[in-house]
């Protein structure tokens, strides 16, 4: 019994010298968790009526929450009683620590002040960058996120964004749909230019400005191979590149012109 009421005072006497700090630390927490995120709101509300890009939005967003929150959780620890000092101490020499260890993270903190700086992309647009084409869905800290013709999420490093090719297609506001057709070699020229370009300029989606075209781009084995060239908007990329080779196809089957294709040839040996 003596031993059970000895820890019985040993826990009493440290509620009563620890219990006020940790309350006032949770309740320190609580509070201060609540502000940041007052301030997160009131910061957003006064970047979109100062029409700031939307980019730069998320991205000053997560910095300064990021901050915020070390910060709070910085005095949270003062008040439990640790030295600030010493933790600062310990906080550089961990930092050292974890930034020789996590380099790559850096890299790609330091690509994401480069990319939101130089702006090589938005939200929005239709970029391809490391191999991965997509829409870009969001630009973080640490990363960028892409939509891919899939619908399927892609996450790529601001580091390697910013250091590697990006090729922007929604950044001139308009694209070129690179198609082939091949006609028999038996078919006129002149005919088949028509009705080609005829098929371009009759889509809506298809620009006039630039001007569609259609020329003869290589005498193949067993076709003569035509360049189609429509222009677009980078949204209507690939309604106009499948309905281009769709509506080739019948207007060339309407018109009688041939379109080759590979013939296979049975031989049978007698006796």
């Amino acid at each position: 019994m003596e031993k059970a009421q000895e820890w019985i005072n040993y826990g009493l006497d440290l509620a009563k010298e620890f219990g006020p700090k940790l309350v006032t630390a949770i309740l320190i927490y609580i509070v201060g968790s609540w502000v940041i995120k007052r301030i997160t709101s009131g910061t957003r509300k006064v970047m979109a009526k100062s029409k700031y890009d939307e980019s730069l939005q998320r991205f000053l967003l997560n910095l300064i929450s990021w901050s915020l929150k070390v910060f709070l959780i910085i005095i949270v620890i003062s008040r439990l009683g640790v030295d600030v000092t010493t933790f600062a101490a310990v906080i550089a020499a961990a930092g050292l620590a974890i930034g020789l260890a996590l380099q790559g993270s850096l890299s790609n903190f330091a690509g994401g002040v480069l990319l939101m700086i130089f702006k090589p992309y938005r939200i929005g647009d239709l970029i391809e960058a490391q191999g991965v084409l997509g829409v870009v869905k969001e630009i973080e800290i640490f990363t960028t996120k892409l939509t891919t013709p899939e619908n399927k999420l892609a996450i790529v490093p601001n580091g390697a964004m910013a250091n590697g090719n990006i090729v922007n297609y929604t950044a001139e506001g308009k694209i070129r749909v690179d198609t082939v057709v091949g006609v028999g070699y038996g078919e006129d020229i002149k005919k088949t230019k028509e009705v080609l370009l005829n098929v371009l300029t009759s889509n809506p989606q298809v620009l006039r400005d630039p001007e569609p075209s259609v020329n003869v781009m290589e005498l193949a084995d067993s076709s003569v191979n035509f360049a189609v060239r429509p222009f677009c908007k980078p949204e209507d990329y690939w309604d106009v590149y499948f309905s281009t080779y769709e509506n080739c196809k019948l207007a060339l089957d309407e018109a009688g012109i041939e379109i080759p294709y590979p013939h296979s040839v049975e031989i049978h040996k007698e006796g």
